[in-house]
């Protein structure tokens, strides 16, 4: 995911941006309100602080605004509640408080991009990943060879998270953060438990392999694997078909030579005649 960090503080900007690339985000940092206009991206989504040393913050937000529906989340030491509702109504998304930890502003560009989803990606429909399965994120339903799968809604929740870059290594963090909790700090199992049962609910259209000591990777099964008890019966009827078709023509030989042998001997013609 592509991140355009506006921000003029450079130990805030550094700070924040070591830890979204340690969670696989690609950054691009400007340091004015005219950069980031300037910026001609793409980008996924936009963290912007309004304390910008050439322009005000909430100009530079309405302006990207009018540009399109990229998500804005504000970060800014202005606490006060009318920098808030002034920001929110001119079009960012979301408002984070300095100071701030990376975990959080992590689990808010997920939150927000799961909520503009609707209108850009899931206007098109079911999402499909393989031939066999289907994700319809707009009415939360997930099909497998067309037959709606029953999922419990942590289920569904990991399995649209991990389908969002199939193929891509979540780490347990990554993935409690965005799935259950930014503040979750407890025990992990509850997450292979989850996983355990999307291996077995959806077997064969997806794989989710773990990575020992880091987290997981979901991989979709392009190709489906053949019927194996199909495959066995096809060739043990081949099989059988070619030693009966040998066992019929033996025993037309040996009939054919037992015919042989009991047919009277052809007329000699009597001794001595």
């Amino acid at each position: 995911m592509r991140v355009l960090l506006v921000e003029d503080d450079e130990p805030v900007a550094e700070s924040l941006r070591r830890g979204l690339l340690r969670y696989g985000f690609q950054v691009e940092w400007v340091t004015t309100g005219h950069a980031a206009l300037a910026h001609q991206g793409p980008y996924d989504v936009v963290l912007l602080d309004l304390g910008l040393p050439d322009t005000d913050g909430l100009d530079v937000c309405k302006a990207l605004r009018t540009r399109g529906d990229v998500p804005i989340i504000v970060i800014s030491a202005r606490s006060d509640e009318t920098d808030r509702v002034v920001g929110l109504e001119i079009g960012a998304d979301d408002y984070v408080s300095k100071p701030f930890g990376v975990r959080e502003v992590i689990a808010r560009i997920r939150a927000v991009m799961r909520r503009v989803r609707p209108r850009t990606e899931m206007s098109a429909g079911p999402d499909r990943y393989g031939p066999r399965l289907t994700v319809d994120r707009k009415a939360a339903r997930v099909r497998l060879d067309g037959v709606e799968v029953a999922l419990a809604p942590k289920e569904y929740d990991l399995l649209a998270f991990l389908t969002e870059e199939p193929g891509a290594l979540m780490s347990r963090e990554q993935i409690m953060e965005a799935v259950w909790d930014a503040n979750w700090f407890g025990p992990t199992k509850t997450l292979d438990v989850h996983v355990a049962a999307l291996r077995r609910k959806l077997a064969g259209a997806i794989t989710i392999e773990a990575v020992r000591g880091v987290g997981f990777r979901l991989e979709v099964v392009r190709d489906p694997v053949p019927d194996l008890k199909t495959a066995s019966a096809s060739k043990t009827a081949s099989t059988s078909d070619s030693a009966s078709g040998c066992g019929s023509d033996s025993a037309s030989d040996s009939a054919s030579d037992s015919d042989s042998r009991s047919a009277p001997a052809p007329d000699q013609g009597a001794p001595g005649s």
